[in-house]
Formats: C-alpha cells, structure tokens, sequence
C-alpha cells in the first residue's frame, strides 16, 4: 500500500497517526531553517554519511555538547549484512534530557512550534532532518516513536514501516509515526526533503 496520508483516512494506516486540529505555518518554519543555513552546516556525527543531514532545536541545559557527535543521531538497531542478525548502534540518548531551545532558534518561530509539541506531548530531542535526492537511509529501529512536521517534500518522498509505505505532505499536519518498528525514509524525488522531527517519550 503506497498512499498519501492526507489524502486518507488515517486509521487505515496501521503506524501512522495524523493531527490536524492545529496547523503548523510550514513556510514559516523553513524560513528557520534556511536563515539557520546561511550561516551554519547541518550535524552529523559521520561525515560519510551524506544522506543524514540534521539541525538540533534543543539541547541539555547549557551543554552544547550535548548536540555534535552521536548525539545528532542516537541509538538504532539495524540488520547490516545477509546474517540476518540484528546489530546495536550509537549510544543510548537521554531525551528527557533535553529541555532547553538552542540559542540559534530563541524567540524564532520553531521555538514556539517545539514549545506546542512539548506542550501536547513528552517530547525529547527536536531536529529539523533533510533528505537530499535519490537517497534512502537504512533498515532500522528506534528506540520511540517520533512526531513529524513535513516541512519541504516531493511525493517521491516516502515513508516505509514494516509493509506500509506512505507519503506525508507538507500542509501543516503534525503526525506520529511508530519507529520502534522496522522502518526507513527515501527520498525519490528532485529536490530536497525537510521534516521537523522529535522524539515522543511515552
């Protein structure tokens, strides 16, 4: 099954959830992140890793370390390899940990935005992720689900859990997806892809 969320009902889907009683102004928050890139790079932890490029929107108290290395990224599980045997990555994050705005988007339209999220849910880190073209990320899990805000797609873009595909358009919606499943993101289209994405704390 490969739909668009907006465009159905979402309890068809079985790992997808969608919200919209309260609309995100999307162009406002990728004026953010395009002003953030003018004068910043986007975060990895792994310069090799050309198809993970991410903005950190919050951070531990006063610890900007808390956002560079594997913290821009965070533990995952994976199948690496034809042994079909499940393999452990990066270290274990504490999101409950991260509470405080970065100062890039202090008084920025994003804060209020990760403000809202955090108001409605137990929320942990908050990234603005970007997906350039005809790129895929791995086979994996997380340790939670996280919550979505399409801020720039294509409808080549696609999410893939377990044996539901699923395209998540850029109008404002808030959804949550279940990444404690085996999941991946591709990008199939020509331009860039940018979601707001925070981890959800059950």
């Amino acid at each position: 099954m490969i739909e668009s969320v907006s465009n159905t009902k979402y309890f068809q889907f079985r790992y997808v959830e969608r919200y919209d009683d309260y609309k995100v102004d999307v162009q406002k928050l990728y004026e953010d992140y395009k002003e953030f890139l003018r004068t910043h790079e986007h975060s990895t932890d792994d310069s090799s890793l050309v198809d993970f490029n991410a903005i950190c929107l919050n951070r531990k108290p006063g610890d900007p370390n808390s956002i560079v290395g594997g913290n821009v990224r965070g533990k995952y599980w994976t199948y690496p390899s034809d042994k079909l045997q499940e393999e452990e990555r990066l270290p274990y994050v504490d999101e409950g940990s991260y509470t405080e705005i970065c100062p890039e988007f202090k008084g920025k339209y994003t804060e209020e935005i990760v403000d809202y999220l955090a108001s409605r849910w137990n929320i942990g880190r908050a990234r603005f992720l970007m997906k350039p073209p005809r790129s895929c990320l791995s086979w994996h899990r997380d340790p939670e689900r996280r919550i979505h805000i399409p801020i720039k797609t294509n409808y080549g873009s696609r999410m893939v859990i377990s044996d539901e595909a699923f395209h998540m358009e850029a109008d404002g919606t808030i959804y949550i997806t279940d990444n404690r499943l085996y999941h991946n993101f591709f990008n199939g289209g020509e331009e860039n892809r940018v979601h707001l994405v925070a981890t959800l704390l059950e």
